[in-house]
């Protein structure tokens, strides 16, 4: 009878361990749940924010999912009620036109980043360096049937930069029936290092990352408009999360980051 009785309590006691393990758990998985955000990044953020959200999770922080396309396609997601906490954007244009909508946290926005454009060209292309000044041609560069890989410049911000640099060298004219425009500026990177493309407009930062392109030429700052990440923590998102999130994109870690992909912080 004593050894029925200990076996039982034995049991008991097992159980009790289980389920509490059981709940810790699930308590555990609770709390990584409501750290967790969701953040909608410019494609040409990939790398960086990849690393970041990497570091955030092993401090403990929190858990980042991340979404990366471009700019417009993203501001529109959100308002269509995609389930974003924190927007990164690779211009001002979408980040106003969500807080326009008042789809955004108030007072959450700030400027984070800032890029250049450059002209690149496969890393085995015969081309030597294009001097990017008024009035120059990019039509000899792109040969009789090449195309001039970019965003797409009614949407796409890389693509709008670099029509507007164009526009402002007196040299858009002559090659806007010779784009191939892409849906990001990754798109347009991977046009480029496959060769399917003899030139392309890139960011500096997505140039520097790929060892099948080099870049033949940079645009000048004052030919466009200056390149700006503004971000902000989405509305309907977890603002508290999303508020700690954009505070650590500030920190001296994430700074390390972003300058090690050639971003300047602001």
């Amino acid at each position: 009878m004593k050894t029925k009785n200990r076996l039982a309590y034995t049991l008991s006691a097992v159980l009790i361990v289980l389920t509490g393990l059981g709940l810790v758990a699930a308590i555990g998985n609770a709390a990584l749940a409501e750290t967790e955000i969701v953040v909608f990044a410019a494609a040409s953020t990939t790398n960086a924010v990849t690393e970041i959200g990497e570091m955030y999770e092993a401090r403990q922080l929190g858990r980042i999912t991340p979404s990366f396309a471009s700019s417009s396609t993203l501001a529109k997601q959100i308002e269509n009620g995609a389930p974003a906490d924190v927007f990164i954007s690779a211009d001002k244009k979408w980040m106003d036109y969500l807080e326009e909508k008042h789809l955004l946290t108030r007072g959450s926005r700030f400027d984070l980043l800032s890029n250049r454009i450059v002209l690149i060209a496969p890393a085995e292309s015969a081309l030597k360096q294009i001097e990017v000044r008024p009035g120059f041609s990019l039509i000899g560069a792109l040969g009789e049937d090449g195309r001039l890989s970019m965003g797409d410049p009614d949407h796409v911000p890389v693509g709008i930069y670099g029509k507007e640099a164009l526009e402002n060298l007196g040299s858009w004219d002559p090659v806007k029936e010779r784009l191939a425009p892409m849906k990001d500026v990754r798109a347009a990177l991977v046009l480029v290092e496959r060769g399917e493309a003899p030139l392309g407009i890139v960011y500096a930062t997505d140039a520097a990352i790929s060892r099948k392109v080099r870049v033949v030429g940079t645009f000048p700052a004052v030919s466009h408009p200056p390149i700006v990440y503004p971000v902000a923590a989405v509305a309907d998102g977890n603002i508290s999360e999303a508020q700690k999130f954009l505070s650590y994109l500030k920190s001296p870690d994430a700074r390390k980051v972003f300058e090690k992909y050639g971003f300047e912080v602001k």
